[in-house]
């Protein structure tokens, strides 16, 4: 047989205003709400077997609830931490490798009204594009510890580019040759026979 659990009696009147009032509330956090009435229900002389069934949840979880009221006050009617592992990244070091992906890279040439080329970085080693390995190092330069492969991770889930579309006209590569000219409307197109 379970045994009776009852809601320790408020330590003083402000107690008793904070959970009434959150019991009644519209607009807070609704587990919050339903686990301050379980409470309030308690103090009005219920057991759980009937706060069970007027809330819509087990008597087990009635119990629980005030077993954790009782030891830890209003703090008791949240949530405990997650399990599972804690992000090691904070956000605002995920904010900063979005922004810098979002960014031009320092080694690109910006042009000039005049016509001139000038990288905002003088490095000859800075990117002109960011590649995932370049991110890294930028990132790490700032002090941030990270790998590419979840650079990769945190820019597809934040919808991020950080490569550039590549035409098919051109190319770095000294060895290319560029496609010829299509080919002209003018061209006739020879019929197949069956």
């Amino acid at each position: 047989m379970p045994k009776l659990l009852r809601a320790r009696l408020p330590r003083d009147t402000t107690e008793e205003r904070q959970v009434r009032k959150l019991a009644g509330s519209r607009h807070a956090p609704g587990d919050w709400i339903r686990r301050a009435r379980m409470v309030a229900r308690s103090w009005d002389g219920l057991r759980t077997g009937a706060i069970a069934p007027e809330l819509g949840c087990h008597q087990e979880t009635v119990r629980e609830r005030l077993a954790r009221f009782n030891a830890a006050g209003l703090d008791g009617l949240g949530d405990r931490p997650g399990a599972g592992r804690k992000p090691r990244l904070t956000e605002a070091e995920r904010s900063t490798l979005v922004a810098l992906a979002r960014g031009t890279p320092p080694g690109r040439p910006i042009q000039w009204p005049d016509g001139t080329l000038t990288p905002v970085d003088k490095r000859p080693e800075a990117p002109t594009e960011w590649t995932l390995d370049s991110l890294v190092a930028a990132v790490a330069e700032r002090g941030v510890v990270i790998k590419r492969s979840q650079v990769r991770r945190i820019l597809l889930k934040e919808q991020v580019r950080w490569r550039r579309t590549r035409s098919r006209i051109t190319s770095t590569d000294p060895a290319f040759a560029p496609k010829g000219p299509g080919s002209s409307a003018s061209t006739r197109t020879r019929r197949r026979t069956p």
